[in-house]
């Protein structure tokens, strides 16, 4: 009995040993991930994944603010050591808010008059009131260079006597120049700054804001007005609060040249206190300001509305240091009630304004104070209501005029026959827009300008020279964190088995707080010792692995699972794109710090690429990337960094990405959706997606475009693929290299000409 079962255990061995040299495994033999511990995480990974990069981007906000007075370096060893060394700090500011276009010379300021008409439209015992304008910026295009593109208007009120300073009175984004200076109904007497200081002898202009008036664009995304022109803008590498600071600072030149005698102040309450300290910072001939409704600290800025995003300000600016641009120059801080504002989403980015403590605000000012101790007397901080004139007007004065002023809150009666608020808005939001229109249609131009450092003499001259310009895209684009990956840590268990392959969920760390997750799947047929190659196949926004393997979805068509039956492995990660305003959010707190939520992923991709690489059955040289939809926004940037990745293919994404982003003019336009959190800052002068593939190249580069994928338009996508394909067949005689499949379908997979693409550069036989 004995001898026959020891003959019947070799019959079985032979047999093993002879289905296994066929392909065929046995669950004791079943090719697993290697090298990891037990994954034993419940819940929802990609919701906890999200929160972990969450806490990661609030430590690191902090983490910013901790060291920030120690990176803003200054001299204060004099007056003019001081100012030059704010210099480079200016020049970082000026960059943050987009401020990088010549201001237009003007002599004066037009008067505003109908034929016929009066062109005082308000006046008083002590002041008259009228209605101007003044050029700010050209036409971007060499062919418009001096015609005003965009031009200034408010108001100018003008005393009757003698003229003791100059005054820029910038209201609330949600006030009219009329309501600040008196001339309509809205804002108390003892509010109306910009009257006042007329009382008193000041000349004042009051220049128009963009206001929060919100209503559906195109009939879709729900949008302030300031967020309408911020999207486009911020494409662009301008802000809007750049285009209102220059505006104002066009009134500074006017105030130096013609009356250089004369003491220049700006007073902000509100946005218009935000827009002031920044004037005041970058202008020093601004000797007097104060900001009112605004000061405080700029950690929780996120929470603000998305027009006060300014790429990397927080990494250098917190309310210390952009108070320190002003010194030794007087300043004032009001620490009054900013204005109410509350946004829901609907579309546009959710906001509201927060009342900063009084405590943590005298906090910053005594560091203020402490920082900038040789110079005595420059701020002064006023936390308690009392008085007006003793809580705005004298105080602001005597600094202006370096004298004591007297003034009365008893106001002289004014005569008004105007109002027209509304139109000087609506004129100067589409002048807004067809300037940054303007800089949309000479963005190309800027671009191959930019890139025109490339060398395409050769392939290898060319991927030598294209490092710099991947340095650009990572650290100043994308937002690199200077911190090292951790060790794996690598955790799996397995999920899924069917008759073809397993399917395993991995998690490896990344950062502190931040993790990757995926799905690995391995066929079944996989020998002890084989290598093969990888294909990482990409989900598209609010997508999760499984869409890409499982239940036949009809975006993917189980694309991942596919490939997989088809002989290559295949890993499907989460990205964080997923939960709506949750992952936007992300966003909105990485920008600030100079980063943007593939800050995150690419590193996430980074250490999958580098764990896949110790898996016995890959082969490190051979791995892919596939991905749609927001996917291929991933493929157009991941591999464009992750340079492990061998190959790219965007699907049902590739476009004028910055047309896409910034055109008011297409219906596919991401101006009238509720991706609020889509717009990267500057890609118009440096990264489309020609750009882009252009860091990928000389690897292989494929599109996949269904000619009825609403994400653009067929002829917009052949305009920027074109350009791809000269640089792959004519400048570098690669041309085998890439290829785009058009094929009649929608937003999905087609998995023909793509799965051929993967088959021939992964040397895998179809």
């Amino acid at each position: 009995m004995f001898r026959a079962n020891v003959l019947l255990s070799r019959v079985f061995a032979v047999f093993f040993a002879f289905a296994a040299s066929l392909g065929v495994t046995q669950d004791a033999t079943e090719i697993a991930p290697a090298a990891t511990v037990p994954l034993t995480i419940e819940g929802d990974l990609a919701s906890q994944m999200v929160d972990g990069i969450d806490r990661f981007l609030l430590n690191q906000i902090a983490a910013d603010a901790e060291s920030r007075a120690e990176r803003f370096t200054v001299d204060t060893s004099s007056v003019e050591a001081y100012e030059a060394s704010l210099k480079p700090h200016r020049e970082k500011l000026a960059k943050c808010l987009g401020i990088r276009d010549a201001r237009l010379p003007f002599t004066s300021p037009e008067i505003i008059a109908a034929v016929g008409a009066d062109y005082v439209i308000a006046s008083s015992e002590k002041f008259t009131v009228q209605a101007i304008r003044w050029p700010v910026l050209s036409d971007p295009s060499p062919q418009g260079q001096g015609l005003p593109s965009i031009f200034g208007e408010g108001l100018l009120l003008t005393p009757k006597g003698d003229v003791v300073a100059n005054v820029i009175v910038l209201p609330d984004a949600d006030q009219t120049s009329e309501q600040i200076c008196g001339l309509a109904e809205g804002i108390a007497e003892e509010s109306q700054v910009a009257r006042h200081l007329a009382e008193a002898g000041c000349r004042v202009v009051v220049p128009t804001l963009i206001s929060r008036h919100r209503e559906k664009r195109l009939g879709r995304a729900d949008l302030t007005n300031r967020e309408y022109l911020h999207r486009a803008a911020f494409e662009l590498g301008r802000t809007l609060a750049g285009y209102e600071i220059q505006m104002s600072l066009g009134i500074v030149d006017w105030f130096s040249t013609s009356s250089p005698e004369t003491p220049i102040g700006i007073f902000g309450y509100g946005e218009g206190g935000m827009l002031a300290l920044f004037a005041a910072g970058l202008d020093t001939r601004i000797q007097t300001t104060c900001v009112s409704g605004f000061f405080g600290p700029r950690e929780e800025s996120w929470k603000e509305p998305i027009d006060r995003n300014f790429f990397g300000l927080l990494r250098d600016f917190g309310a210390q240091e952009l108070a320190m641009l002003v010194a030794p120059r007087k300043l004032m801080i009001l620490h009054e009630a900013v204005p109410s504002v509350v946004l829901d989403g609907n579309g546009g980015a959710p906001a509201e304004l927060l009342q900063p403590e009084t405590e943590r605000l005298t906090q910053d000012f005594k560091a203020i104070q402490t920082a900038t101790q040789p110079f005595e007397n420059w701020v002064s901080l006023l936390t308690k209501r009392c008085a007006f004139d003793a809580m705005r007007i004298l105080p602001f004065l005597d600094l202006l005029t370096k004298k004591n002023n007297e003034t009365s809150a008893q106001l002289s009666p004014i005569q008004s026959n105007s109002d027209a608020s509304l139109g000087r808005e609506i004129r100067l939001l589409r002048q807004i827009d067809r300037h940054n229109q303007a800089l949309l249609r000479e963005s190309p131009f800027v671009r191959k300008e930019f890139m025109s450092k490339l060398d395409m003499s050769s392939v290898e001259a060319y991927e030598k020279s294209s490092e710099p310009y991947r340095e650009i895209f990572r650290k100043e684009v994308i937002g690199e964190f200077d911190q090292p990956l951790l060790p794996f840590n690598a955790r799996s268990r397995k999920s899924w088995d069917t008759e073809k392959w397993t399917g395993h969920e991995v998690v490896l760390d990344v950062f502190p707080d931040v993790f990757a997750y995926g799905v690995l799947l391995l066929p079944k047929d996989l020998k002890p010792g084989e290598k093969r190659p990888v294909v990482v196949c990409q989900h598209g926004l609010e997508g999760r692995p499984t869409d890409v393997f499982l239940g036949d979805n009809p975006s993917y068509h189980d694309f991942a699972a596919k490939l997989c039956e088809q002989g290559f492995i295949t890993f499907s990660p989460q990205n964080p794109y997923i939960f709506t305003d949750r992952f936007r959010t992300l966003q909105r707190k990485a920008q600030p710090l100079g980063k943007s939520l593939f800050s995150i992923i690419v590193p996430q991709h980074q250490q999958i690429v580098n764990w896949l690489k110790t898996q016995p059955n890959v082969d490190g040289d051979r791995i892919a990337f596939y991905g749609l939809s927001y996917g291929g926004k991933s493929a157009m940037r991941i591999p464009a960094l992750v340079t492990d990745y061998c190959l790219s293919i965007c699907s049902a994404d590739f476009n004028d990405w910055v047309l896409k982003n910034a055109s008011t003019r297409h219906n596919f336009s991401y101006i009238w959706t509720g991706e609020y959190e889509i717009f990267e800052w500057d890609l118009g002068s440096t990264f489309n997606y020609a750009e882009m593939a252009a860091l990928i190249c000389p690897r292989p580069f494929m599109v996949e475009r269904g000619h009825f994928d609403g994400v653009g338009e067929d002829d917009w996508v052949g305009y920027e693929y074109a350009k791809i394909r000269h640089l792959y067949a004519a400048k570098l005689k690669i041309g085998d290299q890439t290829e785009i499949e058009w094929f009649i379908g929608p937003h999905t997979i087609n998995g023909q000409g793509t799965y051929r693409f993967l088959h021939q550069h992964l040397d895998w036989p179809e």
